[in-house]
């Protein structure tokens, strides 16, 4: 018999509450992991979002500094308003919407990149990446209105804007919401006296100012230095005209646009290729002293150069022995970490600097070369949006108070002059003299001249220089530069008038004349001791207006001569000469003396050597000289003879060109006949200019260009 057992396995049984509980603890689990995986996506995708706004607004910014300049220039030249469709791509706006394409914002992969990749229809995610077809809508001007920016004149924003600007002409005030408008009707007033170290009344057009905090060395961050600072103030929100769509709302940024005006004001400032170090015979810079930093366009350091600070345009190539603030270079000091680990150990402000190093900053030196020296090259400039046409802002030679040019020579193969023009200013208004280079008989009145004494009698001038009238009724004999006493009669003057008694006259004597080198080459020669006397008698502004002269040959058609021509730069022999003499004291001009010219300069005598009292509220230490400036393509020292050697004081610079082949030599200096002067007898002692009242009245000019972010919480 089989017997077959059955077992019986333990009873169970299934929770449905806790199926149902636990399904719903994993749905929720998986719905919470979604949502935050949801949330963490697109806190990712609007952080992405406002990153690539950023990086755009980044670049826009930066396509802001390198437009807007050119079109302040362009805005100051000629028939910059003669139509709209010249005056339109200068306006804020199209400066705005130009830095738009510039900055490529408009799409986030060129559509080059795009052909390069094959990609001819892509399908684009990022919701940022939209037309910004509405410049109005991104940028604004500070406190609201329909502008584009809010310039900086006769209305103070409050903290953390500049000192605003004071301009009483309309046409400037109006233009300027419109327009980036340059203009020297833009002046520091009393809305600026906190912002200024010296009083605006006695420094309005340049005062004292601190140096913005950026990588560029023209002077160190919070340095104070001579500037004039123009400014326009600028909101920015780049997701504003597509909010709708991208949901993102950024915070609108407010923006400071700045040109600072800096005139030339270093021991050496050049925007030419310098080699410093060494002259052009290869022997080192001896007896030289060079207070504060350099500035070139490009330079070539050479030898044991010992620099405070070396800011360029276009790079430097120091020499392993060359020293910059104390620190050598033995390779190139621009290498990433060499400025970080000079800050650390030594926690000053790097000594060697590159103007493209400062991000949203431009260093733009105004640099006209050649066409510095002559004003007869240039057009008169009409239909200018600015009130300050860009020839007159930038050229020196049209800047001058006084005017000398030769306008007729005896022919074209004798080019002696016979005739020079000198203009000058008389109550504001600029009046012409012409002055016959021709002695003996001549007809007219007198002009100018003053009673001296009757005929057969004598008057002792004394060392003064003076020109002489003889004669009576219209009919005089002249006689030039002269001194001591004087007789007035037939036999010193010969008998102008015969059978009548006749009288002498004087006026002081001409501050210039034609004068010969030794070696025969004509030149017209400049006394700056004689304008004061001579200026008083032709009932002229004093030398405190007529304060620079250029001296120039009028080579044109409508007021020269055809038998005269263009000078030659590089100077030539063949072309006439400046001479400069009786030219040590210069106290006479109160507000400081300037000649420009386009031919040779040669300096006859001691220059500026006389000191005088300083203006009111003049501070710095030291004797005060009247400001002086000489500008030329070429100087040389001595007229009668070569002198042995050159002391110089003060400023050097150059108007060559920063890409030139061949550098400048700062220091190298030539005799009258051309040699140059042995090395160990130039004794060079050069500083910076450190307040408004040792500017000359011709000087060069610099803009630095900076956008800075104005933050509340700063300030």
């Amino acid at each position: 018999m089989k017997t077959t057992t059955l077992s019986r396995h333990p009873s169970g049984y299934v929770s449905y509450l806790l199926v149902l509980s636990m399904g719903m603890l994993l749905t929720l689990l998986m719905v919470f992991a979604y949502k935050r995986a949801s949330t963490s996506r697109s806190i990712q995708s609007t952080v992405q979002l406002e990153v690539d706004y950023g990086d755009k607004e980044e670049a826009i910014l930066r396509s802001i500094v390198a437009i807007a300049p050119n079109r302040t220039i362009r805005a100051m030249q000629s028939l910059s308003n003669s139509s709209s469709t010249i005056s339109d791509p200068l306006r804020w706006q199209n400066i705005f919407t130009e830095a738009l394409d510039l900055a490529n914002s408009r799409q986030s992969v060129s559509s080059q990149l795009l052909t390069a990749l094959g990609a001819t229809a892509p399908q684009v995610a990022n919701s940022g990446d939209a037309a910004l077809g509405t410049p109005s809508l991104i940028f604004k001007s500070i406190g609201g209105g329909s502008d584009y920016v809010t310039p900086g004149i006769n209305n103070s924003l409050g903290s953390g804007y500049p000192v605003p600007l004071s301009c009483n002409n309309s046409n400037d005030n109006n233009r300027d919401k419109t327009w980036p408008i340059i203009s020297s009707n833009k002046l520091y007033g009393s809305l600026a006296q906190s912002g200024i170290s010296l009083p605006y009344a006695s420094y309005p057009n340049f005062n004292i100012i601190t140096y913005p905090n950026i990588n560029f060395g023209y002077a160190s961050p919070g340095q104070p230095f001579v500037a004039k600072r123009n400014w326009w103030g600028f909101s920015m929100d780049l997701s504003e005209p597509d909010a709708a769509s991208t949901a993102a709302v950024l915070s609108r940024r407010n923006f400071v646009y700045s040109i600072y005006e800096i005139p030339s004001q270093l021991a050496i400032s050049a925007s030419s290729f310098m080699e410093l170090g060494q002259y052009a015979s290869g022997s080192a810079w001896q007896n030289f002293t060079i207070t504060g930093g350099i500035f070139a366009g490009q330079a070539q350091v050479d030898g044991t150069t010992a620099l405070s600070a070396l800011a360029t345009r276009r790079g430097a190539s120091l020499s392993n022995s060359t020293t910059v603030g104390g620190q050598s270079f033995t390779g190139d000091p621009f290498t990433p970490g060499v400025r970080e680990a000079y800050l650390l150990t030594q926690g000053s402000f790097f000594p060697v600097s590159l103007a493209s190093e400062s991000g949203r900053a431009a260093f733009i030196p105004i640099n006209r070369g050649v066409d510095y020296f002559d004003r007869l090259t240039h057009a008169t400039e009409t239909s200018v949006l600015s009130s300050t046409s860009w020839n007159n802002y930038s050229v020196g030679a049209l800047q001058c108070a006084m005017r000398l040019d030769v306008t007729q020579s005896v022919s074209a193969l004798n080019k002696s002059p016979t005739v020079l023009r000198f203009s000058y200013l008389k109550s504001g208004v600029r009046t012409d003299l012409t002055v016959p280079l021709t002695t003996g008989v001549a007809s007219g009145s007198p002009v100018g001249y003053l009673y001296a004494c009757e005929e057969n009698s004598t008057y002792n001038f004394g060392s003064t220089v003076v020109d002489l009238a003889y004669g009576k009724n219209g009919t005089y004999a002249y006689q030039m530069g002269m001194t001591g006493s004087i007789t007035y009669n037939n036999a010193r003057f010969g008998d102008p008038l015969v059978g009548t008694v006749k009288t002498g006259y004087f006026r002081p004597s001409y501050p210039f004349e034609i004068k010969a080198l030794p070696s025969g080459k004509t030149c017209i020669a400049v006394y700056p001791k004689r304008f004061a006397a001579f200026l008083t008698a032709l009932g002229a502004d004093s030398t405190a207006v007529n304060n620079s002269l250029v001296v120039n040959v009028d080579y044109t058609v409508a007021t020269g001569s055809a038998f005269l021509t263009k000078p030659s730069i590089p100077c030539t022999d063949l072309d006439y000469g400046v001479i400069l003499q009786e030219c040590s004291d210069l106290t006479s001009f109160s507000k400081g003396f300037s000649l420009v010219t386009n031919l040779r300069l040669y300096i006859g005598d001691d220059f500026n050597v006389i000191s005088t009292s300083p203006p009111a509220g003049y501070t710095p230490i030291g004797l005060y000289y009247p400001p002086c400036s000489l500008f030329a393509p070429e100087k040389r020292y001595g007229v009668d003879m070569d002198p042995f050697g050159v002391n110089f004081s003060g400023q050097m610079g150059s108007l060559a060109s920063e890409t030139a082949a061949v550098p400048v030599r700062p220091l190298d200096s030539k005799a009258m006949s051309g040699a140059t002067i042995a090395t160990g007898n130039v004794v060079v002692n050069l500083s910076p200019i450190t307040h408004p009242a040792n500017l000359p009245p011709i000087f060069m000019m610099n803009w630095l260009v900076l956008l800075e972010e104005r933050r509340r919480e700063f300030y």
